[in-house]
């Protein structure tokens, strides 16, 4: 399998997105380069744990994953490659990956230390275009894991926040907030198909099956394609109207 995904926060305004495809495709021409997203806001490795993780299995088995939002670069934090049964996951070990393995059989990790596989010289600023980018590229090409470096037996896990029921009411908090201002919570597929929705002293709605279920304007809360129970607004920007932010307690009654 030739397809390699990249999800950063680099952005699409400068060269650093168009040199890591340039080093992927120098390693391995017949590569296909997938953006996933590059629009991740600066250092949130939350956000870009997430990002991967809701789009990570929509792609085929043996697809290789390289999510770069690191703000420790150059520091002595590890290089990682993550085998499961499905994919390869490519990034810094700072927990960037951890949510996407949560639903993964982990196989194998390695610390990527074989500096063969890296773009020369190497930038202390910039491991997506010198060391991911090119790894990844070499994983493609059926690379032998144990030529990559010492075996670890973990990786950093995030502290990721898990939903509660607290008097009758199912409590969990806001963890993304998307283009479109919808307020992405941790409460995942709840088994209820009616409900209220409330962020204390911010909005109160009711669930519903999709957007136009209400009149355009008027909060809803909604199972989101990513699985998740979402604040939206039909038409609008939920995150702008009832000024909601990652970490607002969210409820269902």
């Amino acid at each position: 399998m030739n397809i390699i995904t990249l999800t950063t926060d680099f952005g699409t305004r400068d060269w650093f997105v168009g040199s890591m495809k340039g080093v992927i495709l120098g390693v391995n021409p017949q590569a296909v380069v997938v953006d996933i997203t590059h629009e991740i806001p600066p250092g949130d490795i939350r956000a870009g744990a997430f990002a991967l993780a809701v789009s990570c299995r929509c792609f085929p088995r043996q697809t290789v994953h390289v999510a770069v939002v690191d703000p420790g670069v150059g520091s002595q934090r590890a290089a990682i490659v993550v085998k499961t049964s499905n994919y390869c996951f490519v990034g810094p070990d700072n927990g960037i990956l951890s949510v996407a393995l949560a639903k993964e059989k982990v196989l194998e990790i390695w610390k990527v230390e074989n500096e063969g596989y890296y773009h020369q010289p190497v930038s202390n600023t910039f491991h997506g275009r010198d060391v991911f980018a090119p790894v990844a590229a070499r994983l493609t090409q059926r690379v032998l894991m144990d030529s990559l470096g010492p075996p670890l037996k973990d990786c950093v896990r995030l502290d990721w926040p898990k939903p509660k029921v607290v008097g009758g009411l199912l409590r969990g908090e806001i963890i993304y907030i998307d283009h479109f201002g919808n307020a992405i919570s941790n409460i995942e597929a709840p088994a209820k198909s009616a409900g209220t929705v409330c962020v204390p002293d911010k909005v109160q709605c009711d669930l519903k099956k999709f957007y136009q279920e209400v009149p355009a304007g008027q909060p809803l809360a909604v199972l989101g394609s990513t699985g998740y129970l979402e604040i939206a607004v039909n038409g609008g920007n939920a995150a702008q109207t009832f000024s909601l932010k990652l970490g607002d307690p969210i409820e269902l009654a």
